[in-house]
């Protein structure tokens, strides 16, 4: 019996530590910027802005999605893995239709410290 505790234990304590080591060692995005401001733009014209990041961490850093908050708006990015200190991007279009000031995010998801991140554009869609 006392061999069995011993082996939970020994068992618990190098999962815990695996953890932690995990955790220390992630990928982390730093980003040029999280908000770009279009100001004002024509409406029926399509804008698209590219935010630039940057793997700060010591893992590649892998995008498994970037969701844009409506159907006005889609994104792309590097679908290859970011190594440390290498730059990727995030591309984000926005389909000017109506006319009224806007907000807009995108929910970047990955493998980083942070797995869920937000990018935000906004500006005023003018005629």
């Amino acid at each position: 019996m006392k061999k069995i505790a011993t082996i939970c234990a020994v068992l618990v304590a190098f999962v815990c530590t695996a953890a932690v080591g995990q955790q220390n060692s992630k990928a982390e995005f730093k980003f040029d910027k999280e908000t770009y401001d279009f100001g004002k733009i024509p409406q029926g014209d399509p804008v698209t802005h590219v935010f630039t990041f940057e793997n700060v961490g010591s893992e590649p850093i892998i995008i498994s999605e970037v969701k844009p908050s409506c159907g006005c708006s889609v994104a792309e990015f590097t679908k290859t893995p970011v190594k440390p200190g290498e730059k990727g991007t995030i591309s984000v279009t926005f389909n000017a239709a109506a006319k009224q000031p806007f907000t807009k995010n995108f929910t970047v998801r990955s493998n980083t410290k942070t797995p869920v991140k937000t990018l935000y554009i906004k500006g005023e869609v003018t005629g």
